[in-house]
């Protein structure tokens, strides 16, 4: 059974009242502004606003997902705009501490909506349960007597899930292989089960736990393993994007065709060389990774699936791809494995989950899937054109620099003007904000009505930032 990409778009059941993720200026906003553009773009009671602000996962809960837990760790919730897909809008929700990923999937966004179309396609939610039987006499045998009872086999598995089959899903095949291994030859039996909106690990594993003893009685075997794979390849994902004029690409001196140039040929450094490949592939995760984090999902068990679908050819390579057509338009392209749900385990039980998963209004975990990929692709898209024209340290380290600024003591206001006069000097280190936040901070005693005239200051630094205030 191969996974089958299709389009899946969207109903307007969930369409938030024709409201754009298009929001110019969404940056400029304090904080809680951004919530108010965030209350235009769907309706958030006062106990969603409130939680937003603050942690919205207590230690009380906390301490019931999970053993030994001594409270909870925060981690900056962004949200990035301007995304369309499938001619749908959407806001995405980022739980990440890197500087400049919010920032660059919104403006890759932005440029794509404006300048091309981007599509989704997925497959069904086939998860696959691998059951692993050994001391086998006869594995050929063995397998030819699992696939003459696969019928039987199914019925008994979907018997023990009512819910998944009632609402569509369900057990729909076993496939049977041979393994050499350093044990001796294995027989593993693959049950690929159709899980709807659930991520559906639990699922398939109980389903497999059921099967495995049965399996080992048909087959006179033993069971060792009855477990999920993360290997999700039979639940893909494709996001591809077309730019109609590649102009907006025009950055640091170069043309938007000569931009668009050496983006591609920054993509084919990466499908040449795993080196390269893997930095290329850990700037998509930076996408896919914030919102599959703010929206409850497992996303270790997406990298390990979308890492070593990476390397399925015997070579780690990108799982997104950048050309021009036949048409001469420039493409994007991600096609990845995406296990993921919008119902069960978390999602069911973190208060933030909840919030931001109804603000993304999708309705499958199908659709979520192509929102995450797109994700994933705008990043990168993002990242490759800066890497490929201006290079990727101007535009980070100008955000970093907020960083650096609080990391020397600087707070509010005096860390936008430390951060902003690194960025301007290009001198953005540790010493250099400690350096600034004293000075700015000498200035502004400088400028303080009790030391306008200097006969009266008597400190030697305040004396000389006040002379050189008045010079300027």
């Amino acid at each position: 059974m191969e996974a089958t990409l299709k389009p899946v778009k969207p109903t307007q059941r969930f369409e938030p009242n024709g409201k754009s993720s298009r929001i110019p200026g969404f940056y400029n906003l304090d904080l809680a502004q951004r919530l108010d553009k965030l209350d235009d773009w769907l309706k958030l009671t006062r106990n969603e606003k409130f939680m937003l602000k603050r942690e919205t996962l207590t230690p009380e809960l906390a301490d019931v997902m999970i053993e030994n837990a001594i409270g909870v760790f925060g981690i900056p919730l962004g949200i990035a705009v301007n995304l369309r897909l499938n001619e749908k809008d959407y806001l995405l929700p980022m739980a990440i501490e890197e500087s400049s990923v919010v920032a660059a999937a919104s403006n890759a966004a932005r440029l794509i909506r404006e300048n091309g179309t981007m599509t989704g396609q997925a497959s069904e939610q086939i998860m696959i349960s691998q059951i692993q039987i050994v001391d086998v006499a006869d594995p050929d045998a063995a397998k030819q007597k699992i696939l003459d009872n696969k019928e039987r086999l199914l019925s008994v598995a979907n018997h023990n899930d009512f819910t998944i089959v009632r609402l569509g899903g369900g057990a729909r095949d076993i496939e049977v292989e041979i393994l050499e291994t350093l044990s001796g030859k294995m027989v593993i039996a693959n049950l690929l089960v159709d899980c709807r909106d659930a991520m559906g690990a639990n699922i398939v594993n109980t389903m497999a736990e059921n099967l495995g003893p049965i399996i080992a009685d048909l087959v006179e075997g033993q069971v060792i393993c009855q477990i999920v794979s993360n290997l999700s390849d039979r639940r893909m994902v494709r996001v591809k994007f077309e730019l109609e004029n590649v102009d907006c690409l025009a950055r640091a001196g170069y043309s938007g065709k000569d931009a668009a140039d050496r983006l591609v040929k920054a993509y084919h450094f990466a499908e040449a060389d795993p080196h390269r490949a893997t930095t290329h592939n850990k700037g998509v995760m930076n996408g896919i990774d914030g919102v599959l984090i703010a929206t409850g999902n497992d996303w270790r068990a997406v990298e390990a699936g979308v890492h070593a679908y990476a390397s399925r050819d015997g070579r780690y390579k990108p799982v997104t791809k950048f050309y021009f057509n036949e048409a001469g338009k420039l493409c994007g392209e991600i096609e990845i494995p995406m296990a993921i749900g919008i119902v069960g385990g978390v999602t069911k039980i973190h208060p933030g989950v909840k919030i931001l998963l109804k603000m993304m209004t999708v309705e499958t975990a199908s659709e979520l899937a192509q929102v995450v990929a797109a994700a994933g692709l705008i990043q990168n898209f993002a990242a490759i054109w800066t890497l490929a024209t201006e290079g990727i340290q101007k535009g980070h380290m100008t955000l970093h620099a907020k960083n650096v600024a609080v990391f020397a003591g600087a707070l509010g206001e005096l860390a936008i003007k430390v951060a902003n006069q690194m960025a301007h000097e290009g001198r953005v280190r540790f010493d250099r904000a400690k350096e600034l936040v004293k000075q700015f901070m000498i200035k502004e005693q400088c400028e303080k009505p009790q030391h306008q005239d200097s006969q009266e200051c008597k400190d030697p630094e305040l004396l000389k930032l006040l002379d050189e205030n008045k010079k300027n």
